[in-house]
């Protein structure tokens, strides 16, 4: 049995024990919105979280965020303002069996309990489908916790019955307050334990936001030499800086290559420099970005700068010979001069409107003259006859039907940039000459 200790929290009252095997971001648990670091649109006095609480409500909800940013602790205090049961499940080993046992002790008892669904995004839609009866007839209220777009991994039928709230990482001022008041608490089971201030912004800036991580490292400070007066340079002797937090599957995957493609796409050097760092530093494969490099090429800028293609495949080919790190370089120079290309995306427009027009004319024919005619029955049906030989032209121009019979259709639009202008001008040219052969 783990042995029971007194230990009292910070604010807690005479004869609070808590075991000291939980772990130290529980036991230093806020116990009021006021003690809540970051969030502060929930937690200052005028919000509507702070007046639901007061009031004594809470409601079923999904708390959307990263990692260490207070989901399980305004849960908690959710379920206290309110006085009900408060029980929490990880959708990582719990299921349908689970639930219906919460449920069965709710019913039992004759009143609503508050269930906690950690990493909510794991129940597939059938598990998701058995809380919607509880949710509706007020048996349970459901706090779902999440680190995954909800709009991707959550039902329609469960979204609509629950308030999506956003929570953010916690700026690094925001932990360091915590790993203040946790310092405090652990110097009352050993007084000559410190940390600096120093230290504790190092700890709070590498924590990438992620408070439990930030308190964990802490604790491992306490555990290693619970006598000791830590200083920044001991500290990091002793600690790992938090790994970035990025999922090659998940949100951040997406956010970043998209802020990478949009400062690309908004000619900003600088802002395109920065979020392929931040992908490269944060794990991400070169060759994945490589590829994204190649389609912002054709996308955004397109003809108004031809060469830019070759710049992107260069970059591709230049990594896959020298590979990290120097092969990385090839990116940087490739994002740089795509961000300060001339940009278009006439050739996407026009392959978008040419895709959607051949889809719907599927059934059409191609004009007889524009037909191969290799063979004689061929040539006798027709196939090839009228055709206009463009280099028979003087100037090369030949006025004829290109499209199927009623198709009509002008997809490329070249804009006034870069060599599209250039385009623009011979395509002027163009329709001026075909018109005077009409």
């Amino acid at each position: 049995m783990a042995q029971q200790v007194s230990l009292l929290h910070p604010e807690a009252g005479a004869g609070s024990e808590i075991d000291i095997n939980v772990p130290l971001a529980h036991r230093i648990r806020p116990k009021s919105l006021a003690e809540v670091a970051g969030q502060h649109e929930l937690t200052r006095t005028d919000s509507w979280f702070a007046a639901m609480m007061a009031e004594g409500r809470c409601i079923s909800c999904i708390f959307w965020g990263p990692p260490g940013v207070g989901k399980t602790t305004l849960a908690t205090m959710m379920a206290d303002a309110a006085g009900i049961p408060f029980r929490q499940l990880s959708a990582v080993s719990a299921g349908k069996a689970e639930v219906q046992q919460v449920v069965k002790q709710a019913k039992a008892e004759g009143q609503t309990w508050l269930l906690f669904l950690d990493e909510i995004h794991r129940f597939n839609k059938a598990q998701q489908d058995v809380l919607l009866p509880y949710i509706e007839d007020g048996t349970l209220v459901l706090v779902g916790a999440t680190t995954e777009n909800p709009s991707f991994s959550l039902n329609n039928a469960l979204l609509s019955r629950c308030r999506m709230i956003v929570l953010n990482a916690l700026e690094a001022a925001d932990i360091a307050s915590i790993l203040q008041r946790a310092v405090a608490y652990l110097q009352q089971q050993s007084s000559e334990f410190a940390v600096d201030a120093d230290a504790l912004n190092w700890l709070a800036e590498g924590s990438d936001g992620d408070a439990r991580y930030a308190i964990n490292a802490l604790n491992a400070l306490f555990e290693s030499d619970r006598s000791k007066s830590w200083d920044k340079k001991a500290v990091q002797a002793q600690s790992l800086r938090r790994a970035a937090r990025y999922d090659r599957d998940g949100d951040a995957h997406y956010d970043l290559i998209s802020a990478l493609h949009k400062s690309v796409r908004d000619s900003d050097a600088d802002g395109a420099i920065y979020w392929l760092a931040r992908m490269l530093e944060a794990g991400e494969q070169p060759l994945y970005i490589a590829r994204r490099l190649i389609r912002m090429a054709t996308e955004d800028i397109g003809l108004a700068d031809p060469k830019a293609l070759n710049i992107t495949l260069d970059a591709h080919r230049m990594f896959e010979i020298l590979g990290s790190p120097e092969g990385e370089q090839g990116l940087f120079e490739a994002a740089i001069y795509l961000a300060l290309a001339p940009k278009s995306n006439a050739a996407y427009m026009a392959e978008k409107s040419a895709r959607k027009l051949a889809r719907e004319t599927q059934h059409t024919d191609v004009p007889k003259h524009l037909k191969n005619g290799p063979t004689k029955l061929m040539k006798e049906l027709g196939h090839g006859a009228g055709y206009q030989y463009a280099h028979n032209a003087v100037d090369g121009v030949v006025n004829q039907q290109h499209l199927p019979d009623g198709v009509h259709g002008q997809f490329y639009q070249p804009v006034e940039r870069g060599f599209e202008r250039t385009l623009k001008e011979r395509i002027d040219w163009l329709n001026e000459r075909r018109g005077e052969k009409r």
